[in-house]
């Protein structure tokens, strides 16, 4: 993939590339044509992604830095290191993030900001470092989020808030960002099966016995989710990444990107819910 005025490839940083959707879509990207800048908190951890890009042919393609969105001045200086080396920035994939799974009775204010400060602030301050530099390609900011970013889901009230919260933002965004001429999506996978269940790391039996009053209905739910993850409806991080790929590349991104059918209709349903009935059904549904 190369600009038309200058010939050169095109570059995306792409964020939360040590497993997952974010190592998917980098070589994904790299596949297409694009420089993908796969950046993590701890470049330790790079070995998968540096594998799957030489299996697929694409390693020249990838470069692994570090960064960390929750971190202000990592941020700066890895935008401005990228834009320094490669002279532009044609795009950014906000995809890191952290899931948790609790209730805020039990937990607290403390573990309610710190999922707000990885999934909503470190998307908020990246966002913010790359737009002039997007202005300047006509580029375009797509943002991983979920479709728990649409339906709120029980004992996700602080990852939900987060990914509502970074919907809202870029919601608001789209409009102001393509007047200066950059374009804002967001995508929306369902369940995927990634390291991203392992990475909540759920002591199930520790939760259990903190939950008090609410033990029954989080054993249901996460019964739940262990089943929903484990399904045929579950994506490979390959299937997820497709359409963050698709966007990068498409004249024109529609705003809300879903990732799969179940994805599309479990958004649907609540876009369609005026009075909220059906999702709080559905969900309650999920508690056993």
């Amino acid at each position: 993939m190369t600009t038309p005025s200058t010939g050169t490839t095109k570059t995306v940083l792409i964020t939360g590339t040590s497993s997952g959707i974010g190592l998917a879509a980098a070589v994904a990207a790299a596949g297409a044509g694009w420089l993908a800048v796969a950046t993590m908190r701890d470049t330790g951890r790079a070995d998968a992604l540096l594998k799957a890009a030489e299996e697929a042919g694409v390693r020249d393609l990838v470069q692994v830095k570090q960064l960390d969105v929750t971190d202000a001045d990592s941020v700066a200086a890895c935008v401005a290191e990228v834009v320094a080396e490669h002279g532009h920035l044609d795009a950014v994939v906000n995809n890191a993030g952290a899931g948790f799974v609790g209730t805020i009775e039990q937990h607290g204010m403390e573990k309610l900001r710190e999922v707000m400060e990885v999934n909503f602030f470190g998307v908020a301050e990246l966002t913010r470092a790359v737009l002039p530099h997007l202005r300047a390609s006509g580029g375009r900011v797509i943002t991983v989020t979920s479709v728990g970013g649409v339906v709120g889901q029980p004992f996700n009230e602080s990852y939900c808030a987060a990914k509502f919260a970074v919907e809202g933002f870029m919601e608001a965004l789209a409009p102001v960002a393509a007047s200066a001429g950059v374009q804002v999506a967001v995508v929306e996978p369902g369940a995927v099966s990634s390291e991203f269940v392992n990475n909540i790391e759920l002591d199930v039996p520790a939760l259990l016995t903190a939950a008090g009053p609410y033990a029954p209905a989080l054993r249901g739910y996460i019964d739940h989710a262990m089943r929903s993850f484990g399904s045929d409806t579950a994506q490979t991080p390959q299937e997820a990444a497709a359409p963050v790929v698709e966007a990068l590349t498409a004249e024109t991104m529609p705003f809300r990107i879903q990732t799969s059918d179940w994805a599309r209709d479990f958004v649907g349903r609540k876009l369609t819910d005026l009075d909220g009935s059906a999702v709080q059904t559905e969900t309650t549904a999920w508690l056993g």
